[in-house]
């Protein structure tokens, strides 16, 4: 810093110290700890205590500025050193296991994540063997140094919270003067098809206004504005349904209309719409109250009669133009107040539905209210009705039956729904639900999230956060008696039969390598096992042979002496029953996801339940993964040859999820671990689906709380093959993506032409992340990053 940003600096701390001190000058415990912002209470006094210099219980400002000049401006080896002192909680000048697990478990808490104590404690030997040089039972400050420095991130930015005290106020302000993203060139790059798109609906809005004012120019100024406005609404009425068109949509996503019409973005053009004839509605009714009040002048009808009554005769239907005209702007206000985001998004979905049906009296209100409204009506209504009616019977053809239901973590419901056999779809499709059982005339949307190729069954995956999903999840949290099925035996005869066939299918398994995870109750119990393989060379490569297993390798495991083949646990929790309760299909419907298998380099990226469509795009993309795997004839090792089908392009799968705690990771962590069980443990030209995991709620590893559980997580993570934290392979990572360096990456890799799919829940963790990845937010288009090449980007999140 400069000599005038220190005076800036100096004076604006001293600004925080006296807000936070108050009268007397000096910070005690309680006030430090809510300065600090910190979880865990260990921290806090860890920090205070070696704040405070002279012992005194509470930190002056010249306390403070010392201690936090050194956490900023210090060199890493003081750094270092306070770090050693916060852990060396005795003061004895070194650090033993005793002391570190105590450290562990705060950090822990710290960072909102929940390990059993015997997990703790394989986290605290992990750590201290690996820095404990020198066997001496304790860590020196020597040895501290020297197992952070193999962790070089690490010692990039070593801070703590207090930091965020310290931020000059000239950044925030400087923060403020960039250039709004929708004024940027990279916005208007990105999104040249649906600017262009909407450029033309505004052009097409203007020429109809225009050319139905000239018309009518006789009547006077409102009167003009008025019929501009009514040809203007007689589009954008039809062009709302004709977004909605569903099955069209669906079979345009499979033409060369998909690039050249953001279709993709139907949703969001629907939105859009609707905006455009609230507003159109209401400069239609304001031109002619304008224009009744100046008929009034010359009339021997009142104000209230032109507004209320059919005297005037104005209108093609006995005059009824005025009376429609107001049912129709109260009902479409209406309508546009009940879709908003904060009603959709606060558990009252139901009111957005029943509000929504109203459109069918919309449009009856229209076609009396405009003799020319139903020349624009009829051709996109004959197709719209056509589509509710094979909607209706495919619905209703055949029973559809949900047999299982499986209670998740997070309240997610994951149903399992007999497949009838003429139901096709493709991944990442969706369909609307409707269950009498919990409501009788609602129809839901839902991703399908199970893969195609599976035959039998229909998989959905939702999370209680409405009226309805909630009402669903409380349904099967019912006893046995009023959900499953009222006969007792035949009840038990195919919860047997179901147990006995989930078994066979696991068994079947038993020449994989990986992790089993299975749902109990609130935990996931993951088992692991491993088998030993070989490499595939020219020559034969050692094995058991045609004959069998190695006769030693099997006395071993008799002996107990070497690893089980296989170690599987096939318990049904309370949580997992089968039922048989009646259910409506209607779908299925398109989605952008259908063009991951045209890709040769495709990321994923989602958060939370949004990932639900990427479910039945990894297992279907794991399956032509399967396909193509290659197993050795004398061993149990398998990998997969780069073979391109006509179906599936890809070369290389990135898969991003992004969650806020711990828990939120359960509930997909199974099908995941199934994901990451079927691919070879080395390929030879890398893995060919590479996940990676985030949890927003962990402090990164910059972070001075979080650093030793960062370490030991590693440390543990390389040891064991696999999270501590999810118990996947893959090592979950603290905090948010750093976008630049995922790119750049993704880049350097060279598998081909790349695609990045993305959920819109995910969107304002893009953009806080990265200025140069702003651009996120739209479909279908090409991108540009800082320093990467060319991507092409599609939002995946059709549904709310």
């Amino acid at each position: 810093m400069s000599l005038d940003e220190d005076a800036r600096w100096l004076e604006w701390v001293t600004k925080q110290f006296e807000s936070i001190a108050g009268d007397d000058k000096e910070i005690d415990l309680e006030e430090f700890k809510t300065a600090l912002k910190v979880k865990e209470s260990f921290f806090a006094e860890r920090f205070f205590a070696l704040f405070d210099s002279d012992g005194s219980k509470t930190i002056s400002l010249d306390e403070l500025l010392k201690a936090l000049d050194l956490l900023i401006h210090g060199s890493e080896t003081d750094k270092l050193r306070f770090l050693f002192q916060v852990y060396d909680v005795d003061g004895s000048g070194s650090i033993d296991p005793d002391e570190l697990r105590t450290v562990l478990k705060s950090c822990l808490r710290e960072s909102a994540i929940s390990l059993p104590e015997e997990k703790l404690d394989d986290l605290t030997l992990a750590l201290f063997e690996s820095a404990d040089k020198d066997n001496s039972g304790s860590i020196t400050f020597e040895e501290l140094k020297a197992e952070l420095e193999n962790f070089p991130e690490v010692m990039e930015n070593l801070t703590i919270s207090a930091a965020n005290w310290l931020k000059p106020p000239g950044l925030e302000q400087k923060k403020g003067r960039h250039t709004p993203r929708y004024l940027t060139p990279a916005y208007w790059h990105n999104n040249s098809r649906k600017l262009l798109f909407l450029c033309a609906y505004t052009c097409l809005n203007l020429l109809l206004f225009i050319t139905a004012m000239l018309k009518n120019a006789e009547g006077g100024f409102w009167y003009m504005v008025a019929k501009g406005c009514g040809q203007c609404l007689n589009f954008n009425c039809t062009f709302v349904m004709v977004l909605m068109l569903r099955r069209c949509l669906t079979w345009l996503r499979a033409t060369w209309v998909v690039r050249v019409l953001p279709l993709d973005q139907n949703i969001l053009l629907h939105q859009m719409v609707g905006y455009a004839i609230v507003t159109f509605s209401t400069m239609h009714t304001t031109a002619h109250f304008m224009n009744f009040v100046h008929l009034t002048q010359n009339s021997s009808y009142s104000l209230w009669e032109y507004l209320f009554t059919t005297r005037p005769g104005i209108g093609w239907v006995w005059g009824s133009a005025s009376v429609t005209g107001m049912v129709l702007q109260i009902m479409i206000c209406l309508m546009v107040v009940c879709s908003s985001t904060f009603v959709r998004r606060s558990g009252h979905f139901e009111v957005f539905y029943w509000s929504h049906l109203s459109y069918v009296w919309v449009w009856v209100l229209l076609v009396v209210h405009c003799a020319n409204f139903w020349k624009w009506f009829v051709v996109p209504g004959v197709i719209f009705l056509l589509e509710k009616l094979v909607g209706v019977a495919v619905s209703h053809m055949g029973g559809l039956y949900i047999v299982e239901v499986n209670l998740l973590p997070s309240k997610v419901t994951h149903l399992v729904i007999k497949r009838p056999q003429f139901f096709h779809f493709k991944p990442g499709d969706y369909i609307y639900i409707n269950i009498p059982d919990i409501a009788k005339y609602e129809w839901h949307p839902f991703t399908i999230s199970s893969a195609p190729e599976q035959p039998d069954t229909l998989w959905l995956h939702i999370r209680s956060m409405g009226q309805w999903t909630n009402r669903l999840y409380e349904y099967f949290r019912q006893p046995d008696s009023q959900v499953v099925s009222t006969k007792r035996l035949s009840a038990s005869l195919r919860d047997r039969r179901h147990q006995r066939r989930a078994q066979e299918e696991l068994f079947k398994c038993a020449n994989c390598n990986g992790t089993v995870a299975s749902n109990e109750d609130d935990a996931i119990e993951l088992t692991l096992y491993r088998q030993n393989g070989c490499r595939p060379g020219p020559g034969p490569c050692p094995g058991p042979g045609p004959q069998g297993p190695n006769p030693d390798q099997q006395n071993q495991a008799e002996r107990g002496e070497g690893p089980p083949l296989r170690e599987i646990t096939a318990k049904l929790s309370e949580n997992h029953r089968f039922c048989n309760v009646k259910c409506f299909v209607d779908g299925p419907y398109g989605t952008p996801t259908r063009q991951i298998f045209a890709s040769e380099h495709a990321v994923l990226i989602g958060a939370g339940i949004g990932i639900t469509p990427f479910a039945s795009i990894l297992q279907s993309i794991m399956y032509h993964y399967r396909m193509r795997k290659q197993n050795c004839p004398n061993c149990s090792y398998s990998w997969c040859e780069n073979i391109k089908d006509s179906e599936m392009k890809l070369r290389k799968v990135d898969f991003i999820w992004i969650n806020r705690d711990q828990k939120s990771f359960e509930w997909f962590v199974s099908l995941l671990t199934k994901l990451e069980m079927d691919q070879a443990d080395e390929e030879p030209e890398g893995r060919f689906l590479e996940m990676h995991m985030y949890m927003t709620s962990a402090l990164s590893k910059n972070d001075m709380k979080a650093i030793g559980l960062q370490m030991a997580l590693d440390l543990l993570a390389k040891k064991e093959k696999r999270d501590s934290i999810t118990g996947l392979r893959t090592r979950t990572q603290p905090g948010r993506p750093e976008w630049g360096k995922v790119f750049q990456k993704v880049a350097e890799e060279k598998k081909g032409k790349v695609h990045v799919f993305y959920t819109v829940e995910h969107l304002h963790w893009l953009n806080s992340s990265r200025p140069s990845v702003s651009t996120l937010d739209s479909t279908s288009t090409r991108r540009t990053f800082e320093g990467c090449p060319t991507f092409f980007l599609t939002d995946t999140s059709t549904l709310n």
